[in-house]
């Protein structure tokens, strides 16, 4: 299958390319940036065609990996699975829920494969333990995550524009978000909470009845930077195992996935663009509640005796 790149950034480089590279099956074939240099640069890297015309891009591809801002890759992503083009597509899919909608309905209508490359669902350590934990003999009631990065204060590659604008509930929410729901259903409901040190704590409701909480910040010290995920129930706790399977390896499972999806007659995916959305939809309505609270701090409540 030809596979196209849309970015040319850091991400692009170390964990996109190389995994279409090293996905069997798979072509790259061109790659389409923004900055004309850069796709150049980063074509000539990997000995495929820079292209300056989105349309002639997409004319000679047939599936489209992403590796831009949120906002940008929401439309070029509908507008290529307007012309019946495979879509890998990054975490969130978009900024706002409606360009969401916009995108899986254009993926629906064209019939076309998609896979969100959440990285903790295409590790095989994650996968195992997902798998073992839907295969428990009780339900599991609750969960917590806690996912902390350092980028807004210590900066680095992925220091970029929208990361630091918007923090960490978009950037690194959607991984947590993507294990809770895979483990205990879709999210019904979602308060959220955030912090003067860029921390953003989430309660959710899931289908069934299930709780949990999401904590993710940015701002976080490097030493205190990680990912953890702890489940419980009538099967007691169970904890995610860590993984150091590099986020490329990862990625080519994704596009092994995605064409896989494609060659079937129903090309859902687990994983696809309409999981993609629910995970934006819980963002989103995360997002209205602390642009809220920032309008109306006086709401906040104090606690008597708390100097």
């Amino acid at each position: 299958m030809r596979f196209g790149l849309v970015g040319t950034g850091y991400w692009a480089r170390v964990t996109h390319a190389p995994a279409v590279v090293a996905a069997d099956g798979a072509e790259l074939v061109g790659i389409w940036g923004r900055d004309d240099g850069r796709t150049r640069t980063l074509a000539d890297e990997f000995g495929v065609t820079a292209y300056g015309d989105y349309e002639r891009f997409l004319a000679d591809v047939d599936a489209v990996v992403f590796s831009v801002p949120p906002d940008v890759q929401a439309d070029l992503a509908t507008r290529a699975a307007a012309a019946g083009k495979h879509l890998m597509l990054e975490k969130p899919i978009a900024l706002d829920a409606e360009a969401g909608r916009r995108l899986e309905q254009a993926a629906r209508d064209a019939g076309v494969a998609s896979v969100v490359f959440f990285t903790q669902l295409f590790r095989l350590r994650v996968r195992d333990w997902l798998a073992e934990c839907a295969a428990a003999q009780h339900a599991w009631e609750g969960g917590c995550a806690l996912l902390l990065g350092s980028v807004q204060r210590e900066g680095g590659p992925f220091a970029t524009p929208w990361r630091l604008e918007r923090g960490g509930l978009w950037d690194i929410g959607p991984h947590a978000l993507s294990v809770l729901v895979s483990a205990l259903g879709p999210v019904t409901d979602v308060a959220a909470h955030g912090d003067p040190l860029g921390t953003v704590h989430l309660v959710l409701t899931h289908e069934g009845g299930a709780s949990s909480t999401a904590t993710v910040s940015l701002a976080a010290p490097s030493a205190a930077s990680g990912f953890r995920v702890r489940l419980w129930g009538g099967d007691g706790h169970a904890v995610m195992p860590s993984s150091d399977q590099p986020p490329a390896d990862a990625a080519a499972l994704a596009v092994s996935e995605l064409m896989d999806a494609a060659r079937r007659d129903d090309p859902a995916h687990p994983h696809d663009v309409r999981f993609g959305r629910m995970v934006l939809e819980t963002l989103a309505a995360a997002q209205d509640q602390l642009t809220e609270q920032a309008q109306r701090p006086q709401r906040s409540r104090r606690v008597p005796g708390g100097e």
